[in-house]
């Protein structure tokens, strides 16, 4: 993949078939070798008088004494804020820290690093109203352009909406020498997007839920040129790091298109964050955020697989909800976690009967049109092979998910988002405690 110019997709309105107009505005897209020395020239073009350079202790050994050295070498003033947590957490900790550090009257925060620093500036800016660059150390993460900020808040992995970066400058010279695991964790990230798409489409059908045909061929677009790298990345090869960085930066777009996550995460991102969730009440960081969502990819496939062949077979689950009896299961699931999801439930109602029969019903009219999606997803072997030939973790047990964490996962981690797709359909249909053992049974080894 190589994309010859990125405002094809930026700053304009696109009409679309899906009555909707797409826009993503963001000045200016740089990925390529040497990007990173081509900062002052783009700062040359606005007037900040405050620039704050944000970084952690990794990100600043890799890139943050460069961006400091272009700045001097160019009489930019500016200031630093250096994490010195070995692995952050974008909690309200984190946050509150890096707001009290910000110097007053900033009107310019450069991100130097990947996922959680991104995530951290993205919400930092949008709040204060304040510009910012991220300047990318590791293709590890498609929340480059994305308009939103996935955050721990009151112990619950929340996505926030929020805003973009002015630029995005992706050195491929520092990406290739990323750690292979960041690497194949962005890849990971990509591949998730084949259970999330189907779940998109899944609740397009069953729900009405909006759906555009041409987002998804951006997603598809950005899967197929990380497919087409993975033979290559633990050779560091640089243009499959680019296509790599690409499809992660367009998949960003795309849900900037949208306005949320929903094209670009789906059941596959709610296991990845109830098992980071549980990691987090232990005391671990636990796996990088693609990594967990390449397993979670591998078993949400498996469960499609399964769910096809018993499409014929599907009815309505039997038993009521019983609303006293979820909420414990949720206080035990969940532990500090629990009311806010508990929260959740009470303001949308989806488990309710009502609503269980409902898309049951649509479910039923849409059975054949599901049974075509089911059939053309990737089989879940064939993805962790992928994933193998990264050396990346295929299997929840090879970063430390535990039989009671997998378990729960296939029966909870839905009740993460107001969002129908794979687990809630399993939910509906009464199979979701079947799954759960399926879980157990084909993925607590580690071979």
């Amino acid at each position: 993949m190589k994309i010859k110019d990125w405002q094809e997709y930026l700053n304009r309105e696109i009409p679309c078939s899906c009555s909707k107009e797409h826009r993503c505005d963001i000045d200016e897209i740089l990925i390529e070798a040497g990007a990173l020395k081509k900062l002052p020239g783009i700062l040359s073009r606005y007037n900040y008088q405050n620039i704050c350079v944000v970084s952690d202790i990794h990100t600043e050994q890799v890139a943050g004494k460069t961006v400091s050295a272009l700045l001097n070498e160019n009489g930019y003033q500016y200031t630093k804020v250096v994490f010195p947590e070995d692995e952050l957490i974008p909690d309200e900790r984190i946050l509150g820290s890096l707001l009290v550090d910000l110097p007053q009257n900033c009107d310019l925060i450069l991100a130097v690093g990947s996922g959680t620093i991104n995530d951290l500036c993205k919400f930092i800016s949008y709040k204060l109203n304040i510009d910012y660059f991220i300047l990318a150390t590791a293709p590890s993460m498609d929340g480059f352009a994305s308009n939103v900020a996935p955050l721990i808040v009151k112990n619950l992995k929340t996505t926030y909406e929020v805003g973009k970066p002015k630029v995005i400058i992706g050195d491929l010279e520092i990406l290739k020498e990323a750690p292979i695991s960041m690497i194949a964790a962005g890849a990971g990230d990509i591949l998730g997007k084949y259970v999330c798409l189907t779940d998109w489409k899944l609740a397009h059908l069953v729900t009405g839920e909006y759906y555009c045909e041409y987002v998804e061929s951006l997603i598809r677009s950005s899967i197929e040129a990380v497919v087409s790298a993975i033979s290559r990345v633990k050779e560091r090869d640089e243009e499959a790091i680019g296509s790599i960085m690409e499809g992660l930066v367009l998949s960003g777009i795309a849900m900037s298109y949208v306005g949320n996550s929903r094209p670009a995460s789906g059941s596959e991102h709610h296991l990845s964050h109830y098992w980071e969730m549980m990691s987090l009440f232990g005391g671990s960081h636990g796996a990088l955020h693609g990594t967990k969502v390449g397993i979670g990819t591998v078993l949400g496939l498996r469960m499609y697989e399964k769910l096809g062949e018993k499409l014929d077979n599907l009815k309505e689950k039997s038993a009521s909800f019983h609303r006293d009896a979820w909420d414990q299961l949720i206080r035990e699931a969940y532990r500090q976690a629990a009311p806010q999801v508990i929260l959740l439930e009470n303001q949308v109602h989806k488990n309710a009967d009502d609503a269980v029969h409902s898309r049951v019903n649509e479910l039923e009219k849409h059975k054949e049109e599901i049974r075509k999606m089911i059939a053309a997803l990737p089989k879940a072997d064939e993805i962790a092979g992928m994933l193998k030939e990264m050396d990346a973790p295929f299997q929840p047990a090879q970063i430390g998910v535990d039989h009671k964490t997998l378990k729960n996962s296939v029966l909870y981690a839905k009740e993460l988002r107001n969002r129908f797709g794979l687990l809630q359909f399993l939910f509906d249909t009464g199979e979701l405690e079947e799954m759960s053992e399926l879980a157990v049974r084909e993925f607590s080894c580690q071979n």
